[in-house]
Formats: structure tokens, C-alpha cells, sequence
């Protein structure tokens, strides 16, 4: 049995892999199925309009003058050691000229993701209200129900402690991985190793967030969201991926936030929710 079920696993992969990566085209056609949705979403590409204009000033232009001076100054070193070799061996400078391209190119784009994610993790917070509404509107085109919520005071307390200990859980999560990860960087082999696993828990945490809405609605435990996301392997790498691709590019991330939110809690409801949680959570 169990070989079955891995032999299933292997030949269901590619679609899978393909199913993932089309939620996000999913979504747009929901915002033009039904233009209401779009008063849900005004304020949050506002406030990420804000957050997103402060993070670039102070983060990306630092940046950039930061990676030139270094590299100004590396090259001012390669020169002068250039100078003191042959003359047959001056093809090195050109070697040299275009490694730097690369590397501040790869960088570039490391700030960039790097900028992206930060904009989820506040764009996603300040706009939890409008885009709690949201989601709950999709899970309901969807599905046709909800889990009842109290609205009782202490209710509303548990689940600001549930939100707060929800962001906590994720920085100590960021610190026992990523630090570890980091300490790879001296090793050989190190760096490539730094940046798959990189890529692969900014995915995971992408995933925990745009799937916070319908999990969050059934009360899951942060170890049960996470492996919500491990059991919706490969559907939600190549989400997660997609997601990450679309935070990274400057302007259009203002609005692709909204857009991985509602493509997020269209993966839970066609996948989630009917298959892998017990029937008591939905």
C-alpha cells in the first residue's frame, strides 16, 4: 500500500506541481467575475502603497549605494593588483568587470525579495481586517459555509493572542533555520546551499500567510499549518514560488498582496479543506 501510494505521489507530481502555479491567474478571474471584491482591497493597496514606498527609501537606496561602494572599492583593489601582472594576463580585468554585473545584479534581486517579503508581513497585518472580509467572502462563494465565530470580548482577546503568538512562532522559526543557514556561508558549498534553503522557507512562511485566512478561521495550531503546507506538497512550492516572484517586483507587488490572498484561499478551499484536514475542522 504504501508503495502505491508513493508510486501516486510520483505520477500526480507534474500536475501538481502545474495546479499550484495557476491559483494566482484564478484570482484575477474572481476580482472580474465579481467586481464587489474589489471594495475589499482599495485600503490594503493603499496602506501597501505606504508601507511599500517607506521600505523602498529606506532599504532598497541604502542598499544600492552600500553594494557600489563595496564593489568600487574591490575594484580599485583588482585594478592595482592587475597592474602588477603580465601583460598577456590583463584579460582578467574584463573577468572581473562582469563577475561584478552578476553579483550586484544577484544582489539586486536578493534586496528586492528580501523588500518583497517584508511588505507581506506588515501589508498583511495593517490589511488583516479588509482582507479577513475578503477571504471569508471567497470561503463562502466556495464552499457555501463558515465556522461560526463568537463575538464575545473574551473571544476577540484569544484571538489577538492567537494572532500575536502566530507572528512570534514565525521569527522563532526564522531564527532556529536561518541562523544555521547563515553559519553555512563559510563552508564550501555553503553559499548554494544558504540560498535554496533561503528560497524554500521564504516559501513556507509565504504559504503560512496567504493561508492564514480559512486555517486561522478553524483554529489550527501553528505545527497543524505547517503541516497543512508539507502535505500540500509540490501545489504549494510552486504557489509559494509564484507568490515570491510576484512580491519582488516593485509596483506590481502593491497589488499582487490582494491577489495572493484571495488565490490563497482558493488553494485551501479546493485543496485544504475538502482533503486534508479532519472533517471537524471545516
Amino acid at each position: 500500500m504504501i508503495k502505491q501510494s508513493c508510486l501516486k505521489s510520483i505520477i500526480k507530481a507534474p500536475g501538481e506541481l502545474i495546479a499550484g502555479s495557476t491559483y494566482h491567474v484564478r484570482a484575477l478571474i474572481i476580482f472580474v467575475k465579481n467586481p464587489r471584491l474589489i471594495s475589499y482591497i482599495i485600503v490594503p493597496i493603499l496602506i501597501n502603497i505606504v508601507v511599500g514606498i517607506i521600505l523602498y527609501i529606506s532599504l532598497l537606496l541604502p542598499g544600492i549605494n552600500l553594494i557600489d561602494t563595496i564593489f568600487n572599492n574591490l575594484s580599485l583593489q583588482f585594478d592595482s593588483l592587475i597592474s602588477q601582472l603580465p601583460t598577456w594576463l590583463n584579460f582578467l580585468s574584463y573577468l572581473d568587470n562582469a563577475l561584478d554585473w552578476l553579483v550586484k545584479i544577484i544582489l539586486f534581486l536578493v534586496f528586492l525579495l528580501i523588500i518583497g517579503f517584508l511588505l507581506v508581513q506588515f501589508g498583511v497585518i495593517l490589511g488583516s481586517p479588509f482582507y479577513g472580509q475578503l477571504s471569508e467572502q471567497l470561503e463562502k462563494m466556495r464552499i457555501g459555509t463558515l465556522p461560526e465565530a463568537s463575538l464575545s470580548l473574551l473571544a476577540i482577546i484569544r484571538d489577538i493572542c492567537r494572532a500575536i503568538l502566530f507572528e512570534v512562532k514565525k521569527i522563532v522559526l526564522v531564527l532556529i533555520i536561518g541562523l544555521p543557514m547563515l553559519l553555512l556561508n563559510f563552508f564550501p558549498g555553503g553559499p548554494l546551499i544558504t540560498s535554496i534553503g533561503g528560497i524554500a522557507l521564504t516559501t513556507f512562511f509565504v504559504c503560512l500567510d496567504f493561508f492564514d485566512g480559512p486555517l486561522e478561521r478553524r483554529k489550527l495550531k501553528f505545527r497543524e499549518k505547517l503541516t497543512v503546507i508539507y502535505r500540500s506538497l509540490p501545489a504549494s512550492a510552486t504557489f509559494g514560488l509564484i507568490c515570491q516572484a510576484l512580491i519582488a517586483i516593485p509596483i506590481i507587488n502593491f497589488l499582487a498582496i490582494p491577489v495572493c490572498v484571495v488565490a490563497g484561499t482558493l488553494f485551501c478551499c479546493d485543496r485544504v479543506l475538502p482533503d486534508l484536514l479532519p472533517n471537524n475542522h471545516i
